[in-house]
């Protein structure tokens, strides 16, 4: 048998969370394999004598997988081992940005074109782009920025 690199020794707290999250069933189907993959490599458990290989072969995972849940439980503990990492940065950066937000406020409270009594959202959205603030904007988003904006006067 190889040697195991990073060990698996559930204390009785975290043994009974995650027999709890497996009982349950309402856990990811990921997060209830991952319990389940920290159950069977538990050397504190009765029959701890599992091989990376039999644990992989027993939950239908590849073995790496099984070392992965190790390393993860052994450097970080349960919590990360059954969490997912939190994305540092968004899929797609915002278009709107602060800056933009403001020149479009600041342009809602100027006087409007002449010919008009009011700005409308349609209008504001095409002066936005004529200025270069933004390549592109919708009047929906001018709306929805505007609208956030709004402060509701003390009852």
């Amino acid at each position: 048998m190889p040697k195991v690199k990073y060990r698996v020794c559930l204390s009785k707290k975290e043994r009974t969370a995650l027999l709890g999250i497996i009982s349950k069933g309402t856990a990811s189907a990921r997060t209830i394999m991952r319990a389940n993959v920290l159950l069977a490599a538990d050397e504190n458990s009765p029959n701890s004598k599992k091989t990376e290989a039999e644990i992989a072969e027993m939950f239908n995972v590849h073995q790496q997988t099984v070392h992965t849940i190790r390393k993860e439980y052994s450097e970080g503990g349960i919590d990360v081992v059954l969490s997912r990492k939190k994305r540092e940065t968004p899929p797609v950066e915002p278009k709107i940005t602060g800056e933009v937000e403001a020149k479009i406020i600041a342009l809602s409270c100027s006087a409007p074109p002449s010919g008009r009594s009011k700005w409308t959202l349609r209008l504001l959205a095409d002066k936005a782009v004529e200025l270069e603030y933004i390549d592109s904007i919708s009047h929906v988003a001018v709306g929805n920025l505007l609208k956030k904006r709004v402060k509701t006067p003390p009852s």
